[in-house]
């Protein structure tokens, strides 16, 4: 009886410290991954304003958060992946991805972000849907000049990931992230399509009436 009750003891304070330091642990990573998504949040709103450089360093504070989130989460897997981390790494896949696109530079891989592979998926799905607006904003100042190149970039990312036909257990719903990139993929196609015809017979008319105002 008295081996029982000393066991006990020893099996509850033995995980009463492990979970005390998980909790720390926890305690310590979900703020500075909030901290990251505000970020990088803000920084998609500078790409949206036109502002590159304060994009990029945004994306520089959301990055050093989620390496102190890394240090804060060593030595517990349990808890690096319960989730907020991977909605964490998924905003600054998706950022990085956004600022890539508009920007016309080299798109960073997940080993560079240091981000986990669902993460930078979905992260480049979302980013699609970055790309819509951009390209909507600047069909409103009646910029066409790299609409297509956009599109053409937002069919790809669709390309690739409706090849990952995996579990969503092993892709963090992914399969969620590929039916709104075709929505969002389809819809824009249609909203370019009809600007690129108008702006086409805008400039038509105006051909047409320079040749009367001649004669």
């Amino acid at each position: 009886m008295q081996d029982h009750v000393a066991k006990l003891h020893q099996v509850g304070e033995t995980a009463r410290t492990a979970l005390s330091e998980k909790f720390a642990a926890r305690e310590r990573a979900l703020p500075l991954c909030r901290e990251a998504i505000q970020h990088c949040a803000n920084s998609i709103r500078a790409v949206h304003r036109g502002e590159l450089a304060p994009a990029q360093g945004l994306l520089g504070q959301a990055a050093k958060a989620l390496q102190q989130v890394s240090q804060a989460l060593q030595g517990h897997p349990d808890v690096f992946n319960a989730g907020f981390l991977h909605d964490a790494q998924k905003e600054f896949a998706e950022a990085n991805a956004t600022l890539a696109f508009a920007a016309g530079t080299p798109l960073p891989g997940p080993k560079e972000l240091g981000v986990e592979l669902p993460a930078y998926l979905n992260g480049l799905g979302e980013a699609v849907g970055e790309l819509r607006r951009y390209i909507l904003d600047a069909l409103r100042r009646d910029d066409v000049s790299r609409c297509e190149e956009l599109l053409e970039i937002m069919d790809e990312v669709y390309t690739i990931l409706v090849t990952m036909d995996f579990p969503d257990a092993l892709t963090g719903g992914l399969r969620r992230t590929t039916d709104m990139v075709r929505g969002v993929l389809e819809r824009t196609r249609g909203d370019l399509t009809v600007a690129l015809r108008q702006r086409s017979l805008e400039r038509h008319l105006a051909a047409l009436e320079g040749q009367q105002g001649r004669r």
